[in-house]
């Protein structure tokens, strides 16, 4: 289940490097992420399918990046605005600015799988012309793909994965200090986030409700949803994991001087447990485009018997637009200000 962390653990621009410092004719904005912020399978995959350029990162043009840069071109901000979204589904934190990225997206992947990609900080070009740095990753730093399998193997026995992950076997990181290695590697991604891009407004991006407000809600079993997760570990992971996580980022975020955009306080209702149309997030099996598998490699997942696509827990485009409503608002707030 290592490819849950296509999220957690899941757009627009070719990666072109940012402009020349000061360019007088737009902004410079630079998307840096995991798959929430790349849009795996929403929309059309940027570059298309089938172009050499494609880099198994998954973006499309659905995600919140595209949706904002529309969104400010067509009522600027005093001028155009140019983005560069690096965002790539399976991102750690430490892809941002140290360690290059295997990708894993399960569409035209090529013979031998995908080659390494250079840090997000390289790729974007990050410069002294840089005007604006959003970013959105910690998930698979958790990492949501480690815990979520062993919630649906443990609770599949009738056991608790809150318990494993609190009190775990020798060699198995608690969640305390998960979280506490998360708040460290944040914390220096984003002191090389300013010091590649010296001039720029940085803003950071947490996580959407994907767990309900109560269990309960949650049917149990159903593969659009959490499957065999036990509502108690629900709940655990929508308090002890998810809230924290967000908390941390939040924190790390003020104590750079960095603005953070809070999207989970307006999803709350929206999470995987919700009926089609109401859900902002898809469960382990969901609705998607077409060219987005029933299945996924190194997974025993097939969703096509319930005709669904193996989406993972991701944002849908309504997860994705309601981001884009916020993220655009605080791009502009700090335009004003730059």
């Amino acid at each position: 289940m290592r490819a849950l962390t296509v999220g957690l653990a899941l757009a627009a621009a070719t990666l072109l490097p940012s402009g020349s410092a000061g360019a007088a004719d737009q902004y410079e904005w630079a998307a840096l992420g995991d798959s929430f912020t790349a849009g795996v399978f929403v929309g059309d995959p940027q570059p298309p399918l089938g172009d050499p350029s494609q880099d198994g990162c998954a973006r499309t043009s659905g995600s919140y990046p595209s949706l904002v840069e529309r969104g400010l071109n067509q009522s600027p901000p005093g001028k155009k605005v140019r983005l560069t979204n690096v965002g790539c589904s399976s991102a750690v934190i430490a892809n941002i600015a140290k360690v290059k990225q295997t990708p894993i997206s399960p569409v035209e992947t090529p013979v031998g799988g995908w080659p390494a990609v250079d840090t997000q900080i390289k790729r974007a070009g990050l410069n002294a012309g840089t005007d604006i740095v959003t970013v959105a990753i910690g998930g698979n730093s958790v990492p949501f793909g480690d815990i979520f399998p062993k919630c649906l193997e443990l609770g599949a026995i009738g056991k608790s994965c809150s318990e494993y992950f609190t009190n775990p076997p020798a060699g198995v990181e608690n969640i305390r200090e998960r979280l506490a290695r998360v708040k460290a590697e944040y914390t220096e991604m984003l002191a090389e986030v300013h010091k590649a891009a010296p001039n720029a407004k940085v803003i950071t991006i947490g996580y959407g409700a994907i767990m309900p407000a109560r269990a309960s809600d949650c049917d149990r079993g159903s593969l659009t949803e959490f499957d065999t997760t036990a509502h108690a570990d629900i709940d655990w992971l929508r308090d002890g994991v998810l809230k924290p996580l967000n908390k941390t980022i939040k924190q790390v975020s003020a104590s750079a001087g960095d603005r953070y955009v809070d999207v989970y306080s307006s999803s709350v209702g929206h999470d995987v447990c919700q009926p089609a149309g109401t859900k902002w997030i898809e469960g382990i099996c969901g609705d998607a485009a077409d060219y987005w598998p029933a299945t996924f490699p190194g997974t025993t997942l097939d969703c096509a018997p319930i005709q669904k696509r193996a989406t993972m827990i991701h944002p849908n485009a309504a997860g994705h637009a309601n981001n884009a409503v916020h993220v655009e608002r605080a791009i502009r707030s700090a335009l004003r200000q730059h």
